[in-house]
């Protein structure tokens, strides 16, 4: 049977400064516009976003940048972003026919390659995605956004291979500068497709982004502190929308040795959802202290508390992408298999990998449950005090 939202709250009015962070996970991705979905269905059609600043990272970054593209609309913005999922095929995103697999990996270890040092090498060709960005997005329409008073700031976060930071590039209201922390900065730069190809090249698995002189990946990879972005362009309550499964509580009883497959899966599970646990605990240990202080000597110190509120998925999306695995295209099945990835295997590095669009319509689904089973608490959150 399917949910719908009666609109109950459409006279509640977000409180400023609210933002949202969405991120990585590759096709994990599609379960972040069912939960906004959801929560679009608890505003008036024609009404802006309810939050002032956007913040994404690898395919969070991509789903943040085309909410800031549709900053005017709410609903319409989730409607075309919904539809790109719902109708996605895993060749729209990498090169996924076998010519163009075994090309991409000739080019990693021909001699050729060695004298070409401007080529970034991975295991897939993700042209294909670049190419699709480029027909659905107009980037021309985020400053347009924000001089109209639709959107305060979004980011776009990415890892520097050069220097080892994560960077955060945003546009902003003017009176939001860059900043400067350790392993991390944030520059103010008009948001480009590069940046968006960087913040999701998958390290190994997709080619370094070059911006400017040097070259960039997976903005999750150095991320110590993803809410970073969200407080310095001026935050004070933040929504996350996670694509973490759930804490594993299977059986303690003796397990083969992890396959190549089995280790891509667990690394990629630490980049995307480790760090953002650490600063969530991080940030509640400061709001426990700033509450032992008055309103004056917070403002005394230049600290306030910052509120937040998560969404992760309520099912194990590892277990929902196993069933899928026969749509993938053959030439990549195959590349999987030799390195231990099959159904039976119920690796998490399937569910970050198979952009079909019956995986990503289910996704949708699930995200679109949750956020309708959390609507209330989504309402309160952005506009109570």
């Amino acid at each position: 049977m399917s949910l719908r939202f009666r609109q109950s709250n459409v006279q509640a009015q977000p409180k400023p400064n609210s933002a949202i962070v969405l991120t990585g996970g590759g096709a994990r991705a599609a379960y972040q516009v069912g939960v906004l979905k959801a929560i679009s269905e608890c505003f008036p059609g024609g009404k802006k976003l309810p939050f002032d600043i956007i913040c994404g990272t690898s395919a969070g970054a991509i789903n943040g940048t085309a909410l800031s593209c549709y900053a005017a609309n709410f609903r319409l913005g989730i409607k075309k972003i919904e539809w790109v999922w719902r109708n996605f095929q895993t060749s729209k995103v990498y090169h996924s026919d076998i010519r163009g697999i075994f090309r991409q990996l000739l080019r990693n270890i021909m001699p050729i390659a060695a004298s070409q040092p401007d080529r970034a090498l991975a295991v897939l060709n993700n042209a294909p995605l670049h190419e699709l960005l480029s027909k659905l997005l107009d980037l021309s329409r985020i400053e347009r956004n924000i001089d109209r008073g639709f959107l305060k700031a979004v980011s776009v976060s990415a890892s520097s291979y050069a220097t080892g930071n994560s960077v955060c590039f945003f546009q902003a209201e003017p009176e939001i500068g860059d900043w400067y922390r350790v392993r991390r900065r944030g520059v103010r730069t008009p948001l480009a497709f590069e940046h968006l190809m960087a913040s999701s090249a998958l390290p190994m698995v997709f080619p370094a982004s070059k911006i400017g002189q040097r070259y960039y990946g997976d903005g999750s990879i150095h991320q110590l502190a993803p809410l970073s972005p969200a407080i310095h362009l001026g935050a004070r309550r933040i929504l996350v929308v996670g694509t973490s499964d759930l804490p594993d509580r299977s059986s303690t009883a003796a397990m083969p040795p992890p396959s190549a497959a089995d280790i891509a899966g667990h690394l990629l599970d630490t980049i995307f959802s480790d760090s953002l646990r650490a600063d969530l605990e991080r940030l509640q240990r400061i709001n426990n202290t700033l509450a032992m202080l008055s309103r004056a000597e917070q403002q005394k110190v230049n600290l306030f508390p910052i509120h937040t509120h998560v969404i992760n998925p309520s099912e194990e999306l590892k277990t929902l992408a196993a069933p899928h695995y026969h749509r993938l295209p053959a030439s990549v099945k195959m590349l999987l298999k030799l390195i231990g990835a099959n159904p039976q295997t119920n690796t998490a590095l399937l569910s970050y990998l198979l952009f079909e669009k019956e995986y990503c319509q289910q996704l949708i689904e699930l995200g679109y449950r949750d956020g309708l089973q959390q609507r209330q608490a989504v309402m309160q959150f952005l506009c109570e005090k």
